[in-house]
């Protein structure tokens, strides 16, 4: 009876396991991901590739490939002055040939040192080759108020000489260096009156219209002026004193020049003889 019992628990129990199995749920297949294969095309040998020449415009034409640019444009304000044009470093070298042919171009001035010890680097070349394609020539000097003023005179007659210039010297004043205005001006009379007494003759003295009637109203009346101001209208200063020549813009174009270059014109009735340096 005992055995029989054991027997039939035991089917029981294997019934229980039975039924736990068949409710177990089933895991999901997994998406098998199909392996693809990167097909690598064999590079062709490729010939030799032959250089391609590049176009480089020779100095002289660059100013052609301007859009903006207008190569029978010789004077931006009117050509019933008498212009010219002031240049430096910054220019590079320029094809004076090709300005001595712009007829509206009569005189240029040319930056020749800076405060006591700088030398612009093109203003031999362009004295020598200014004069030779006719254009009349001055000379500048750009005053540093806080250099020593024996040093920077002794700079500027070094290159500015005599027997090379057509026009008077002229000093560019556009800083007071962080002096007072009474400092400054101070400073700047008796340079201007240095470079009289070497030269025996007044400097031409540029400046920019606002820098003008905020440090230099009533100080240089005995002095003719070249006059910045790029508008439209022709300036004027408060004290309504004669001016010369008007730098009428800093961004002229002319064949032979690359990129921007300063044009000025005189005013009135002034010419160049007003501004003539007398031997």
């Amino acid at each position: 009876m005992k055995k029989l019992y054991f027997m039939l628990a035991i089917a029981i129990a294997a019934m229980c396991v039975g039924d736990a199995l068949a409710k177990k749920p089933k895991r999901p297949h997994r998406r098998t991901r199909q392996k693809t294969h990167k097909v690598v095309r064999k590079k062709k040998s490729a010939a030799p590739r032959r250089p391609v020449e590049r176009f480089v415009p020779l100095p002289a034409e660059r100013n052609l490939l301007d859009d903006a640019y207008n190569p029978f444009l010789q004077c931006e304000d009117t050509c019933n002055h008498v212009h010219g044009i002031d240049l430096s470093r910054y220019q590079g070298d320029v094809f004076w040939e090709t300005v001595g042919e712009n007829t509206k171009m009569a005189y240029v001035y040319l930056k020749a040192t800076e405060g006591g010890d700088r030398i612009d680097p093109k203003f031999e070349r362009n004295i020598e080759l200014a004069h030779r394609y006719g254009l009349k020539v001055g000379s500048y000097h750009f005053f540093r108020p806080k250099t020593p003023l024996r040093k920077q005179l002794e700079n500027f007659t070094a290159q500015c000489l005599p027997g090379e210039q057509d026009l008077i010297p002229m000093i560019d004043v556009e800083t007071t260096g962080g002096l007072p205005s009474n400092q400054f001006c101070d400073s700047l009379m008796h340079f201007l009156w240095m470079v009289e007494q070497h030269y025996k003759q007044k400097p031409l003295v540029y400046t920019f219209r606002n820098f003008y009637n905020w440090h230099l109203v009533g100080r240089l009346n005995d002095y003719q002026l070249m006059v910045a101001m790029y508008l439209d209208e022709e300036p004027v200063l408060e004290d309504e004193r004669d001016i010369t020549l008007w730098q009428y813009t800093g961004k002229g174009r002319i064949v032979g020049i690359n990129g921007f270059v300063d044009k000025s014109r005189f005013l009135g009735r002034h010419g160049l003889r007003d501004i003539r340096f007398r031997h």
